[in-house]
């Protein structure tokens, strides 16, 4: 059996991953513009408050929509008290701002965006998702005409639910395959533990994945195609828990793992992968000429279709999901509700298998890429 003597790869694919969840400041206000009208947040929260309440349909998919996207706290679920108060059952995370020095504090300071949190001596609140700058605790956050924040967007570096959970898969992979090899070492060459059930799925992703469509070269590419695959089915399967993370379901992070695997397909391909691209054998030169640029579009096409499957069918599950989910409150009787119940039920089922199908999909393309990268190519002479 072949596995990775090192298993820090992962973990560095994994942080690669994190890149695109770091926010970056606000580019300063152009004080020679024309003077825009401003609305103070304030009162377009006042604006809110005065229409009229919500019906259900609108708060389901509002609470779809907030589940899709990253958050400063994990937010297991609300209700509302005798008092008609809302409460929130969940639990914060770590804020981390670079602004005039490192700024630390628990997001907790937030109250769920309706107030300014305090951290030596400075104010920030929270606005779709992003943390801004404020004077003071009062203030609010100042919009233009198009509804865009202006004030300053602090470095960001937080402790998100998706960063944490990527943390969390990555030191569940770290501790779980450590132990593995460790257990091959003490055993003889025989897993055991938890090593018994990932066995074989590390063999079926050398047997039945790599060696057919990589070749003889398929030893530098496993470290990688073992950390991908279980990268992206485990947080799948995190998808599917009560904590409402939704991180393959962010285009940002699968963005990150289909640029790993553009670049490891671009740094590792043999001359006569980019001569196939760049000046194709038996074609007439006109014909070269116009399918150059074609094929190196390709390249960047391949991992952008990566990118979209993965991102596009997680999203798809969760929405279709939690929507079924939403229809029991709608119903409210018996027929209806239960029914609803029975479909949830039935495509969490089917959840379970996309999770590890998406996963076993970015594998295989990515083991395809590196064949076509490494693909030995003979070309008789007289056949040109």
């Amino acid at each position: 059996m072949v596995f990775s003597k090192k298993p820090l790869h992962f973990i560095i694919a994994t942080l690669i991953a994190f890149l695109p969840l770091i926010n970056f400041a606000n580019p300063n206000t152009d004080t020679t513009a024309v003077e825009k009208q401003t609305v103070e947040a304030e009162a377009h929260t006042t604006e809110h408050n005065s229409e009229e309440p919500k019906d259900l349909k609108t708060e389901i998919k509002e609470f779809i929509s907030h589940h899709l996207l990253d958050s400063y706290d994990f937010h297991l679920y609300s209700y509302k008290d005798d008092s008609g108060t809302e409460n929130h059952i969940g639990f914060p995370l770590p804020v981390i701002l670079w602004d005039n020095g490192l700024q630390v504090f628990s997001s907790s300071k937030f109250h769920h965006g309706e107030h300014a949190a305090e951290s030596n001596g400075n104010f920030y609140r929270l606005f779709h998702g992003k943390i801004y700058k404020v004077g003071s605790a009062e203030e609010q956050i100042k919009l233009n005409e198009h509804g865009h924040a202006e004030n300053v967007k602090p470095f960001d570096f937080s402790l998100t639910k998706n960063v944490f959970m990527m943390l969390v898969v990555s030191i569940i992979m770290f501790l779980l395959f450590t132990n593995l090899a460790k257990s091959y070492a003490k055993n003889g060459g025989i897993a055991k533990g938890a090593g018994r059930f990932f066995e074989p799925i590390i063999l079926y992703i050398r047997d039945d994945i790599a060696i057919p469509n990589i070749g003889k070269n398929y030893k530098k590419y496993m470290s990688y195609l073992l950390t991908i695959f279980f990268f992206v089915w485990f947080l799948n399967l995190f998808g599917l828990t009560p904590l409402g993370v939704n991180v393959t379901g962010n285009i940002a992070v699968t963005a990150c793992l289909a640029l790993l695997t553009y670049l490891i397909t671009t740094f590792t391909a043999k001359k006569d992968y980019w001569g196939h691209i760049f000046w194709m054998p038996g074609v007439p030169v006109p014909m070269k000429i116009i399918l150059a640029p074609i094929e190196l579009l390709g390249t960047i096409i391949k991992p952008f279709s990566l990118m979209i499957r993965l991102y596009a069918n997680i999203v798809a599950g969760h929405v279709v999901l939690m929507s079924i989910i939403g229809l029991m409150f709608i119903f409210k009787n018996w027929l209806g509700s239960s029914l609803s119940f029975v479909l949830a039920f039935a495509l969490s089922l089917l959840e379970i298998l996309v999770a590890a199908l998406q996963a076993y999909i970015f594998t295989m393309l990515s083991a395809l890429y590196f064949g076509a990268a490494n693909e030995e190519h003979h070309h008789d002479d007289a056949h040109h």
